[in-house]
């Protein structure tokens, strides 16, 4: 109950300073971290949290369902034909650059095997936009730069799954539940695949009889419920939940577009809730012996994953484009480690290798400093693109919202946690 009680207290702080996270380089997300992070065994003692809780593998796993199945509903199939050069670059040669770049560098300047530095990149590999929400929510931002850094995160997080998983398995003796087989990967992933696909083709053929449907009021809770199910299904047969909640997501918003209307204010707000529940929950692990526990080299990483590994990753990839100069250095830039880091990371922890502690160490030391250095630069470069109305969400001359997911590039996120 302490950690509810402090989840209530965080969230209605979060909520009372929003406006100004809006408008200046205070970031909720930042808050929400930092308040885990105080009331954690390392600071006040108030709540006790290990990573191998099982409050910590729910709530990120919670967290990274609600955010796929959301994000696949920002994808529209017919514009993203019409532009999928490149997002295609960024996932196709941008992506695996950045994995092999941070597998080199956790190589050298940790130690690690080469099999566990591998896995290290696979993980760090994904982005989240979530944590640069001024850049991809705005209209006065270019269109071609939302729709980039939204198709690639929302993709990234499926495809370096397969990879994690391929990776924990060749890095060693796993321990307990975490035993697996390649065979038994390629089963998880295709029916999650299977599941996500399926499950809303058969709600929205049942929609469609006569006697059946949702009233007005009650609409908002017909994809909610289809997810809750899947999520459920997922779990009860070992499906892979990750790919079907962002397939599941994308076949909701083909097949009815009304559905995904009715649903996105209170998507978005549950994600929400997902995401903040697991930031503090991830704070509450960021003791002061974790980041004792990194070496020099291991800080060094972290700094050349930031800073260098993804900037330099995908402005190679992005050579050639009609991207312009500052819209390049921008995408360079927004590359946080979101929640499938997070998810991840804790899967090699739980797994049991031989180097996984070390490997989680670096991972969330990482994924702690990108959250508190991208989400507190988004409102300054979004400033770049002449962004004022930083606060709320800027209305057309109509009066009517403007750049709602799906209106200008079919590809956009709603403003999510900073």
């Amino acid at each position: 109950m302490v950690l509810v009680a402090v989840f209530g207290a965080a969230l209605l702080v979060a909520v009372l300073l929003s406006g100004l996270a809006a408008r200046t380089v205070l970031s909720t997300s930042f808050l929400f971290l930092v308040g885990g992070a105080l009331v954690s065994d390392g600071f006040l003692g108030l709540i006790h949290i290990t990573p191998d809780s099982e409050i910590v593998a729910v709530t990120a796993d919670l967290a990274l369902f609600a955010v796929l199945f959301t994000d696949g509903m920002h994808v529209s199939f017919p514009k993203l034909r019409a532009n999928w050069k490149n997002p295609a670059r960024a996932l196709g040669l941008g992506m695996p650059l950045a994995f092999v770049g941070m597998a080199l560098v956790t190589h050298y300047l940790v130690g690690l095997d080469w099999t566990t530095s591998f896995l290290v990149g696979a993980v760090l590999a994904p982005t989240d936009p979530v944590f640069a929400s001024a850049i991809v929510s705005r209209k006065e931002v270019p269109s071609k730069l939302r729709q980039l850094l939204n198709v690639e995160s929302g993709i990234n997080d499926g495809l370096a799954l397969p990879v994690v998983l391929i990776l924990i398995v060749a890095a060693g003796p796993t321990t307990g539940h975490a035993e697996t087989s390649f065979g038994k990967i390629a089963l998880e992933l295709g029916l999650g695949l299977a599941f996500g696909v399926l499950l809303p083709l058969l709600v929205n053929g049942l929609v469609r009889f006569r006697l059946l449907g949702a009233e007005p009021k009650l609409q908002p809770l017909l994809p909610l419920a289809t997810g809750i199910t899947l999520y459920a299904l997922c779990h009860l047969t070992h499906a892979n939940p990750y790919l079907a909640a962002f397939s599941a997501g994308a076949v909701i918003v083909a097949v009815s577009p009304q559905a995904k209307t009715a649903f996105e204010p209170l998507g978005e707000a549950l994600a929400e809730l997902a995401k903040f529940a697991a930031l503090l929950v991830f704070g509450a692990l960021l003791t002061p012996q974790l980041f004792g526990d990194l070496s020099f080299g291991g800080y060094v990483a972290v700094f050349l994953a930031i800073v260098l590994i993804r900037p330099a990753s995908l402005l190679l990839s992005l050579i050639g484009t009609r991207f312009d100069r500052r819209e390049k250095l921008v995408a360079a830039w927004f590359g946080p480690k979101g929640f499938a880091s997070v998810v991840y990371g804790l899967l090699v922890l739980q797994a049991g290798i031989p180097q996984g502690e070390q490997a989680y160490t670096l991972i969330a030391v990482c994924i702690a400093f990108s959250i508190i250095a991208h989400s507190s630069t988004d409102v300054p470069i979004a400033r770049l693109f002449h962004v004022d109305d930083l606060a709320g969400i800027p209305e057309s001359r109509d009066g009517s919202p403007a750049d709602r997911a799906g209106q200008d590039d079919g590809v956009s996120a709603a403003p999510g946690p900073r």
